[in-house]
């Protein structure tokens, strides 16, 4: 699925279609494909540069209306789609774990999910079972999304095409890092009140 992912990442880094492509891609990313998308999206940065900007903000669109779209399910057939995503995609311990995070950290769950280069749909299906406030899931997922992909953007930028040799290398720790920082301001929200 990887070798086939990059073939159409060159396909389309040549193609007048590419912003769409990269909109439909991160679409997918998030509602069915469970595969980061930063598999297309950091060879397309590298040799794109001229789009660095446009690239980042269309992934960025394309995922929080992906999540849009996920949010519904969520919200309006959960129940009907709650057996079969337990028999084919979570465990249901994991399925009431993230309701349960859903319903007590709402916005900073989202936003820790949006930037780790997991599966999104969990969250997404979550938020809109539990009626979690719309408003407050798309503005958790637009910038968990957007620090996700500028940041790769940014690294782009500067490292030019040693940027995915850094971003592996160093893939975990920014991750701890910025999990940290959302822990950190989660906790400072709550204890605000």
């Amino acid at each position: 699925m990887l070798k086939i992912l990059k073939r159409k990442a060159k396909d389309l880094i040549e193609s007048q279609n590419m912003l769409s492509g990269v909109f439909t891609a991160s679409l997918l990313e998030s509602t069915i494909v469970p595969i980061p998308l930063e598999v297309l999206l950091i060879p397309l940065l590298q040799k794109r540069r001229d789009k660095l900007w446009q690239v980042a903000l269309i992934a960025t669109l394309g995922c929080v209306v992906g999540a849009l779209l996920g949010y519904a399910f969520g919200y309006y057939i959960f129940e009907l789609l709650r057996d079969w995503v337990v028999t084919h995609w979570v465990t249901e311990q994991k399925l009431d774990t993230a309701m349960l995070r859903i319903r007590t950290e709402g916005f900073w769950f989202v936003m820790t999910l949006g930037i780790a280069p997991i599966p999104f749909q969990i969250a997404m299906l979550a938020a809109g079972a539990t009626h979690f406030s719309l408003p407050l899931f798309l503005l958790a997922t637009g910038l968990s999304r957007a620090i996700r992909y500028f940041g790769i953007a940014l690294v782009v930028y500067i490292a030019g095409n040693k940027a995915e040799e850094l971003i592996k290398k160093y893939q975990f720790a920014t991750l701890g890092l910025i999990t940290l920082v959302l822990i950190v301001a989660w906790y400072l929200s709550m204890n605000g009140r």
